[in-house]
């Protein structure tokens, strides 16, 4: 079994570099790190529903065409010099062992809850010392907007969802010990948030009702972490269900000859309400 993943592991980076080769593909050859962004979005996305749809052959598919994009960044690297897709792998395989020392080495985890505090101590520790080391200059420069280098928010990647980043700078955050001390702290403070929004939206100029806004939804992206939820896939899944139903309004409305916008208030509440 080794042998044959190495082979087809192989393969992928020899045809890769066909593609980016001379007499290779035009399309490929003219990409780079910067052009290619869209498509490792897209990619990511993609997986990301065929988990959530549970269909295992596009899984498969698209978890293809997510490795697509790691082995053509690695080659594009590789080509100025700068590393290749074994200092990729290398890296990722230091960086597990270094991270599970109680599967590889001699510590020990009570709970999967043992692990993910240990994982992020260990992650704080690689932090300081990125930022301590010879290339801090860079990781300061690559850090940029997420945070003072070797910061608690320092790594947190910018172009981040801004719920899952609002999320994960909050749990840094409460690490430190800044946060509510507990879920009726953080529910009071999104009732605050809620107010000022009230009260900036009457009278306030346009600035000032975007960081009322604002706020609101930081407040209420603290809550997961209390709930023991996740924001992004909540709301991921809020979103399939109101897509869901509101299809089930669309069809209703078709079947009785009509559009959803000939219809009163009161008409498209109870369309709602029946739609469930």
């Amino acid at each position: 079994m080794p042998d044959r993943r190495g082979r087809a592991f192989a393969q992928l980076v020899e045809l890769m570099a066909r593609l980016r080769g001379p007499g290779g593909c035009p399309w490929d050859r003219e990409q780079t790190h910067l052009s290619l962004r869209p498509y490792l979005l897209e990619e990511a996305y993609e997986t990301l529903e065929a988990i959530e749809d549970g269909a295992p052959g596009r899984l498969r598919e698209e978890l293809g065409d997510l490795l697509l994009q790691v082995v053509f960044h690695a080659q594009i690297a590789s080509e100025h010099g700068r590393f290749t897709i074994e200092d990729v792998v290398g890296g990722l395989a230091e960086k597990l062992i270094r991270r599970h020392p109680h599967v590889f080495g001699g510590a020990r985890a009570a709970s999967p809850d043992a692990v993910l505090a240990r994982w992020e101590r260990i992650k704080e520790e690689e932090r300081a010392q990125a930022h301590a080391g010879p290339d801090a200059g860079g990781a300061a420069a690559e850090a940029g907007a997420a945070g003072q280098p070797g910061g608690a928010l320092s790594g947190l990647p910018r172009t981040l969802p801004a719920l899952a980043l609002a999320q994960q700078m909050q749990t840094r955050a409460a690490e430190r010990g800044v946060a509510w001390p507990d879920l009726a702290g953080a529910i009071r403070a999104v009732r605050e948030r809620l107010d000022e929004l009230e009260r900036a939206a009457v009278a306030s100029p346009p600035q000032a009702v975007e960081a009322a806004l604002g706020g609101l939804l930081f407040a209420a992206a603290a809550l997961p972490r209390y709930l023991g939820q996740n924001a992004e896939l909540a709301l991921r899944a809020a979103c399939a269900r109101f897509r869901e139903r509101f299809d089930r309004m669309e069809a209703r409305a078709r079947a009785s000859g009509q559009s959803l916008r000939e219809y009163t208030a009161d008409e498209l509440l109870a369309l709602w309400r029946e739609a469930r």
